[in-house]
């Protein structure tokens, strides 16, 4: 039974001097005016009280009650009130009153009144100031002395804000067992095992046992908001775990060396970046042990940075070799790539690799892609493409391009699409030392011996390719008759028209008058190249001259060589007249008498035969 009471009413009484109200002879004395109390126990709240005996000689109270809450004149009896439903009883009578509260909750710390009603108007008493109660609970207080690599020495405290009378024993809980014999209420023990939990009681009162210590439980983590997280924008990871007492926690972003970020329950990202990005835990840690959460990641996703291009291989590109072209892009999620040619498409997809398997020379140019996402897209910057080639065929010219006469200048010109660009050399089939380099070969005052085969002949470091052309160059008169020809040339015209008057009107008398066999020029002064003399051609002289070519060689108009025909060669140029009226030409075999305006002359071309002769 004793024990059972004490179980029942363990109370600290902090004051024991009661407290009176008196009005009038209306009084309510509270023993003791404040009390302590621990959670879990039962208290026990005496008071008397006292009325005016001249008036109501005998008891008259009709209705007695405890109560802690009033509002607006209306007292809620403490019997009624849900918050103490079971948990109540009331001792009265000859003046006195007992509340007796059992199972005590933190809750019930309150000040507390008693009020006693008669049948009078004026008969309503309540004593105030009431009795304070305050309800605590033990604790257990540990402070750690040393930490091993395998364990935590510990000093643990059985606490109570009430003063308890004592000294009392205390008995202490070891992962919910009890540790004999009854101890202080203090003592040291070595943690091996962090889920290891502590609590204590005073003996006799177990029931009223302080709450359980233990190391932090595994943490756990959160990250919000839950969906997709995206760059710029606030984003908090949240660390918990259960742990007694209260845990401290501690971020770490997972690294080689992890360093702390935050020492709060929460790790917060007011504008997260693409390199916030990885995998986070937290630590929780009080007195007894220290537990690690779980990883976390955060991904965080965001449009593509500025992409990078390279190019495969990055030496020279030679044409027809194997050439890819290479664009990436940090991208959130990943991106799609896109390349152009001087902003015409090329290819689009998730790889950004534009491929060459034969590159040519037209492939040369400036190349760029775009990467691009949901978030964004961005051009990189633009890379250039030279492809390198051999010469292709040159393409040969001569200025001028009509007849090449000798004693002419003559420029040949030689011209070739190639990369790096080409050098030039002019040679002439089968002599073997170079004419000439560079693109242009000119060659003045150009002579007979010219004539020819020339072949240029592009080259770079890829390679080298060749044409060919021809020149054929024409041989002109000896200088002395070129002056006269040219100097004669509107004399001959006007000659060729007299001689062609001349000649239809003998014709006309010849086929008016026979001939006679005296008119036949004689044979002897024919081969000698002078016309034969008749009684009725005497003022008639006829002069037949050949020109020959200078033994020197002679440069014409181009003509391919040994394309004269017969006819051409036949060709005789006639009735040339030189007409002077004031001064008579002679000429070889000429007669006194004979009229002097009349000079005929024959005028032969010859081939280079005849020329020889």
């Amino acid at each position: 039974m004793r024990g059972a009471a004490m179980s029942l009413t363990f109370v600290v009484l902090l004051l024991t001097l009661p407290v009176m109200k008196g009005e009038n002879g209306w009084q309510v004395t509270y023993t003791p005016p404040q009390i302590c109390a621990l959670k879990g126990s039962t208290v026990i709240i005496h008071c008397s009280y006292t009325y005016p005996s001249t008036i109501y000689p005998v008891n008259p109270a009709e209705k007695r009650f405890w109560y802690t809450k009033e509002s607006n004149g209306v007292y809620v009896d403490l019997r009624m009130d849900p918050e103490y439903s079971g948990r109540v009883q009331y001792h009265c009578g000859n003046n006195l009153c007992t509340l007796t509260i059992t199972d005590l909750r933190e809750s019930d710390s309150a000040e507390y009144y008693f009020r006693f009603l008669t049948s009078q108007p004026d008969g309503r008493y309540t004593g105030v100031p009431g009795v304070t109660l305050s309800v605590t609970d033990l604790q257990v207080q540990v402070s750690r002395t040393e930490v091993h690599t395998s364990y935590i020495r510990a000093e643990l405290k059985c606490h109570s804000s009430c003063h308890l009378p004592g000294p009392p024993l205390y008995i202490w809980y070891k992962n919910g067992q009890k540790m004999w014999p009854p101890q202080s209420h203090s003592f040291t023990d070595d943690i091996y095992d962090p889920a290891s939990s502590y609590s204590c009681a005073v003996t006799g009162h177990e029931n009223s046992s302080s709450p359980t210590v233990y190391a932090p439980q595994l943490p756990s983590v959160s990250v919000s908001p839950s969906a997709e997280i995206v760059e710029g924008s606030s984003v908090n990871l949240t660390c918990s775990s259960d742990a007694n007492p209260a845990a401290n926690y501690t971020w770490y972003k997972k690294t080689v060396n992890p360093r702390p970020l935050s020492e709060e329950p929460q790790l917060v990202f007011r504008s997260i970046q693409s390199s916030d990005s990885g995998q986070y835990y937290c630590t929780a840690e009080n007195e007894l042990g220290r537990r690690t959460s779980e990883f976390i990641s955060t991904d965080v996703q965001y449009a593509p940075k500025l992409p990078s291009v390279s190019v495969s291989p990055s030496a020279e590109i030679v044409e027809g070799s194997s050439v890819t072209l290479t664009c990436s892009s940090d991208a959130n999620p990943a991106a799609t790539y896109t390349w152009y040619k001087e902003n015409q498409t090329l290819s689009q997809g998730q790889e950004g690799i534009y491929h060459f398997t034969s590159i040519s020379s037209e492939d040369s140019g400036s190349y760029n892609c775009k990467s691009e996402n949901q978030y964004g897209q961005i051009n990189s910057s633009p890379i250039l493409i030279d492809v390198q080639y051999a010469p292709k065929l040159p393409s040969v010219s001569v200025s001028p391009s009509a007849e090449i006469v000798e004693g002419s200048s003559v420029t040949l010109t030689c011209s070739s699409d190639a990369n790096p660009a080409a050098q030039y050399t002019w040679y002439k089939e089968n002599e073997d030392s170079p004419k000439a380099s560079g693109q242009i070969f000119t060659i003045t005052d150009i002579r007979a011996e010219h004539s020819g085969n020339y072949y240029c002949e592009a080259h770079n470091s890829r390679g080298h390719h060749n044409s060919t052309l021809h020149l054929t160059v024409l041989a002109v008169f000896p200088e002395v008759w070129k002056s006269v020809v040219i100097g004669a040339a509107p004399g001959v015209s006007l000659a060729v028209i007299w001689l062609s008057v001349f000649l239809l009107i003998k014709k006309m008398r010849a086929s008016k008058k026979p001939s006679e066999p005296g008119d036949r020029p004689d044979p002897d002064n024919r081969e000698q190249g002078l016309p034969s003399h008749s009684e009725e051609q005497d003022d008639l002289h006829y002069a037949s001259v050949y020109f020959k070519t200078h033994t020197d060689p002679v440069y014409s108009n181009i003509r391919p060589a040994g394309l004269r025909t017969d006819e051409e060669e036949a060709v005789e140029y006639t009735a040339v007249v030189f007409n002077s009226a004031s001064t008579p030409l002679r000429t070889t075999g000429q007669k006194s008498g004979e009229d002097p305006a009349a000079v005929y002359s024959t005028v032969s071309k010859t081939d280079d035969h005849n020329r020889n002769l």
